[in-house]
């Protein structure tokens, strides 16, 4: 078992996601690295200052913009939209592992014989007018239906059924406008030694090691315990989670860390040990201040970073305004190996403004000259990544 310092836990997971000293991430080949590292980013379509992958991505890859992103998904189809942690972004050469979810979706849509007829619908539509979203289609319908993946099919016939499609893997989602899906055919985009390929796990038992082994990598350290980290993976109870690690450790794919006045064991993949290595002879990274996305990686599970950096971080966004402690989209402040604080900042696209409502600073923290510099740099940054011109401290007007 690896003995770590609490403060040596901090830097071995603010290195593996490059958030401390040198980025270790640039341009499009950088944001492809990182979401290979770590499996998947979530998506989420609501954009105050940036859509949750684009905050992820923001924070880590050095000359980041919304472009690269889109390219990587849209035009190069190295990335692809998929669920895995909830709504996400996954690398293409993922696909065949989530073939047993596609036909779990298949063998679900034979309960409604009246898909049939209406899929072939949406196949001709798009053989006749390419890429489709549910608002160019009136499919007329009237059955209780749920998607076997993860969204409600609700009310909207056309929307549930090209969900359903793409549950089945015969639609990929083609681009987006703003929040709008657009599908088209998945095997015009996917290369066929992907599209064809067979699940490489053939077990329930190698799928959940091979997810649970992937979800560690994504966050960089995690316990064998209840946590959102595991979010979205079908039929993980804690009797197959305690398999999983279990199979893992005695195949030496993962390795137990002990932190300082920490109760729980966490674990690391094998190939993370280098970085292991790196921060047991303390090193003194350079500090950045980034802006962490609330859906990031790193937040996913909240207890651990709590117990990790003293932080508390709640998202906000569902919370009764009246009950809210900070604001509707409020993000963690870094700044070198601590979460200095959180803050609330609208890009006003309309005026190129980017509006920081207000900064709340945990305590014991000091905005020195330094940390005002550090933090008038991270705004200007993140003013450029939202395409606005100028930024506007309105806390401090």
């Amino acid at each position: 078992m690896i003995q770590l310092t609490n403060r040596q836990a901090r830097q071995f997971l603010l290195l593996k996601h490059g958030l401390l000293g040198e980025y270790q991430f640039i341009g499009k080949q950088g944001i492809l690295d990182f979401v290979r590292q770590v499996g998947c980013i979530q998506y989420d379509p609501i954009d105050v200052c940036g859509k949750s992958a684009e905050l992820v991505l923001q924070s880590r890859i050095k000359g980041f913009t919304k472009n690269m992103l889109g390219e990587l998904l849209y035009k190069d189809r190295f990335l692809i939209d998929y669920p895995d942690k909830n709504l996400a972004i996954i690398p293409a050469l993922d696909w065949p592992y989530f073939d047993r979810y596609r036909q779990a979706a298949r063998q679900h849509s034979k309960r409604y014989p009246e898909m049939e007829a209406l899929t072939e619908q949406v196949r001709t539509h798009i053989q006749n007018h390419g890429a489709i979203s549910s608002d160019d289609l009136k499919l007329d319908g009237n059955f209780a239906w749920r998607s076997a993946i993860h969204w409600s099919g609700g009310n909207n016939v056309s929307r549930s059924v090209l969900e359903q499609m793409y549950s089945t893997g015969e639609l990929i989602i083609h681009h987006k406008k703003g929040t709008r899906k657009y599908y088209d055919i998945a095997e015009k985009y996917i290369h066929p030694n992907l599209i064809n390929a067979p699940d490489p796990l053939e077990s329930d038992l190698e799928h959940h090691k091979w997810r649970v082994l992937r979800r560690i990598g994504a966050v960089g350290l995690l316990w064998n315990r209840a946590s959102d980290a595991w979010l979205n993976i079908w039929g993980l109870k804690a009797e197959q989670r305690n398999e999983a690690f279990r199979q893992l450790l005695h195949e030496a794919r993962i390795v137990a860390v002990a932190v300082e006045q920490m109760k729980d064991i966490l674990y690391c993949r094998v190939e993370d040990l280098p970085l292991i290595e790196v921060v047991q002879q303390n090193p003194e990274p350079e500090s950045r201040c980034e802006l962490i996305a609330p859906l990031d990686n790193l937040m996913w599970d909240r207890k651990l970073i709590n117990q990790l950096f003293g932080f508390d971080y709640t998202w906000e966004i569902y919370t009764p305004a009246l009950k809210r402690k900070f604001g509707y989209y409020v993000l963690p402040l870094l700044y070198g190996e601590s979460f200095i604080g959180r803050a609330e900042v609208i890009a006003e696209r309309k005026t190129g403004t980017l509006v920081v409502k207000n900064i709340w600073y945990e305590n014991g923290v000091k905005p020195t000259k330094q940390l005002r510099i550090a933090l008038d740099n991270c705004f200007q940054k993140f003013a450029v990544f939202n395409g606005c011109e100028t930024v506007s401290a309105e806390f401090m007007n």
